[in-house]
This record gives structure tokens, C-alpha cells and sequence, in this order.
């Protein structure tokens, strides 16, 4: 029986457990500059030496137009790059493996921050460094500003920026990465109906919203090499009747592994507003093991994962072969370090510094 304290390998990159650090948006780049902050260093350092077995970014935006906020980082550039090697080597000093997500707001680009703009909506103005987006179709999220619809060239801008961010990526140490295909931002556009209205060879049939994504993948992989793990991350259900669904996702997350992929994080949602969620302790869990199942590929389960033995309950299960978790690493970044005292599992990998805090 596989449990969470097992090690996870793929491609000959091993995760020392399959307690994960999901991607969180962060939105504190204060500069607009997309270069990461000692805010990243902090807070992504401080969960790595809380145990985790990977920990990614927030999402890291492959083009100025694609960050979900002004304040988000990026990687589009070698000064952004260089930010992010020391950020990577202290990740990786800890034990843990650092992971990048990548990413594409596609019509969710140009919001406000999640925090500190209560009183704003919509899209943030030019005069207040906010820009014209873009998706697969001209239409807007919410009330926000209508986007420009992708023709030929853009399409091709997109695949080059994830590639070449891809590039400095892996350039500044990180060993896994991820594309952002979920939550409604642009690759998930794509994919879903609900958000794809495109009458071309990326629209229409299922293999047509897939074109671009499995393109980002295949492009990744010859850009990388074999030695790199990516992982893309799918909202498992639009949770709307018509919209995209696990099955749906299922047999994407086929094609892309045929791609170049390698895994997939399974969470859900985001398309659209005003949808309600009947949300609960491990809400999404069944979106994974679904795709697991049905797919064969091998996944992640996130959302209101709380407690060790709810975590460790999925991937003894079968469910999922790792849990990612968010809020709850939030609230304590050591979880992974106290969920194995309460298991009563024996764990090396605890800082020295902290040593004397072990339970007893």
C-alpha cells in the first residue's frame, strides 16, 4: 500500500513524500516588474523546510499580458530569471523539489489583487498599468473588459512564450514543471466550451479546444529534454451542465501524457462567475481519482485537504497519488513535518535548526 510518506519519482526527479505545495497567487510584486521579491524567498522557503515534498510557485505569468494581476511575477525575462535561481537553490537546499507553474490569464489577465482593492472590480484601467487581453473568443469574464479574440500570430506568440519561459526555468534550477490549464485562465479557456466559441481548427470538437495545450506540451518537452517532469495542472469540472467535465479531462490528460506529460493536478472550477460550489472537506478528490482511474495517468488531489489522516486516507485509497495542499500550508507551513509525528511516522528530513522542537 502506498502511503504519504512514500517517495514519488518521475522522470529521476524524486519527491521525498507526496505531501505537495500547491501553486497559490501571491499577487506582491509591488513594482509591477514581474521579478520576484523576498516575499517568494520567505514564504516559499519557509514551506520548503516545513517538509513538503515539492513546492511550487504561485502562478508565474510567461508574458506581460498574461499575469492575472500587475503584481503578479513572471517569467518572460533574464532579470526575472535571475530572481528566481536563488529562490529555487534555497528550495532545493531544503530537501525539497522547487516547481514553477506557468501561466496564461488569457481574459482573467489585468484584474486587481486579491487583497488591498476590495472596492475595485472589473479590469484595471491602462492609467493604472492594467493592458488589453486576450482569449480564444471575444468575450468577456464577469465585468471585466471584453478581450481581443487570438488570431493566427497570436497563437503562435502564446506557444513561443511558454516555451521560452520554460527555458528560464529550468535555467534557474527548477526541476519540475507545470502548466496552468485550470481555473479559467487561458489554456482552460481553450478547453472549455463555455469559454471557446472559436469556428477554426481550435475550436469545436474536443480535439480541437485541446490543440493548443497539447502544442505548449509537445513544444515544452522538445525545448526541455526527457530529463524534466511536467506537470498541468485541470480544473476537473466546470461544474455547469455543457461545460468541461472530469471525462473531458480524462481523455486530455491522455493525449497530453502521449504529448510529453508526465502529471496532473486535478482541481476544478473557474470559469465563470457566479457558480455555486457545494465545497466540503476533499470536495475535488473525486475529480482525481476519476481521471487516475479512467486515464491511467497519474494525479494529485487538492481542496480542503486539512488534516493528516484525511490526506493520508487519499493516498492510501488509491484516489490520488499525492495531495497538493494550499490554504492549509498557509496556516502552517511545517504540516508536513507535524502530520508525520501524528501519523507516527519517523521522517529525516527535519532543519537542524528545528530540532529541538520535535515532538516527543
Amino acid at each position: 500500500m502506498t502511503t504519504l510518506f512514500d517517495s514519488f519519482t518521475v522522470r529521476g526527479v524524486t519527491a521525498r513524500n507526496r505531501l505537495w505545495t500547491s501553486p497559490m497567487c501571491q499577487y506582491s510584486v509591488l513594482d509591477r516588474s514581474g521579478v520576484p521579491q523576498a516575499w517568494q524567498l520567505v514564504h516559499l522557503g519557509s514551506i520548503a523546510a516545513g517538509g513538503s515534498g515539492i513546492v511550487f510557485t504561485e502562478a508565474t505569468s510567461v508574458s506581460p499580458e498574461g499575469r492575472i494581476s500587475p503584481q503578479d511575477t513572471g517569467i518572460w525575462t533574464d532579470e526575472q530569471a535571475d530572481a528566481w535561481r536563488p529562490i529555487a537553490a534555497f528550495i532545493a537546499s531544503q530537501g525539497a523539489i522547487p516547481g514553477i507553474q506557468l501561466a496564461h490569464a488569457g481574459r482573467k489577465a489585468s484584474s486587481w489583487p486579491a487583497w488591498g482593492y476590495e472596492d475595485r472590480t472589473g479590469s484595471v484601467p491602462a492609467d493604472e498599468g492594467g493592458w488589453t487581453t486576450v482569449a480564444p473568443s471575444a468575450e468577456a469574464f464577469g465585468d471585466m473588459d471584453a478581450p481581443l479574440a487570438l488570431g493566427p500570430a497570436g497563437i503562435e506568440k502564446i506557444v513561443a512564450d511558454f516555451r521560452a519561459g520554460a527555458r528560464r526555468a529550468v535555467d534557474a534550477g527548477f526541476r519540475i514543471l507545470e502548466l496552468h490549464a485550470a481555473h479559467g485562465y487561458l489554456l482552460h479557456q481553450f478547453l472549455s466550451p463555455l469559454a471557446n466559441h472559436r469556428e477554426d481548427e481550435y475550436g469545436g470538437s474536443l480535439e480541437n479546444r485541446a490543440r493548443l495545450l497539447l502544442r505548449i506540451v509537445a513544444e515544452i518537452r522538445e525545448e526541455v529534454g526527457d530529463d524534466v517532469p511536467l506537470f498541468v495542472r485541470f480544473s476537473g469540472s466546470d461544474w455547469t451542465p455543457g461545460g468541461w467535465d472530469e471525462q473531458q479531462t480524462a481523455t486530455v490528460a491522455g493525449w497530453a501524457q502521449e504529448a510529453g506529460a508526465d502529471f496532473f493536478d486535478v482541481s476544478s472550477g473557474g470559469i465563470q462567475t457566479g457558480i455555486r460550489i457545494p465545497i466540503g472537506p476533499g470536495y475535488q478528490v473525486p475529480f482525481a481519482e476519476h481521471v487516475r482511474a479512467s486515464a491511467e495517468v497519474p494525479v494529485s488531489a487538492v481542496g480542503l485537504i486539512t488534516t493528516p489522516q484525511q490526506a493520508a486516507d487519499i493516498v492510501e485509497s488509491g484516489a490520488a497519488d499525492a495531495v497538493m495542499l494550499a490554504r492549509e500550508i498557509l496556516r502552517d507551513p511545517h504540516f508536513p513535518l507535524r502530520a508525520a509525528h501524528e501519523l507516527g511516522v519517523t521522517v529525516d528530513y527535519w532543519p537542524p535548526q528545528y530540532l529541538r522542537a520535535q515532538w516527543r
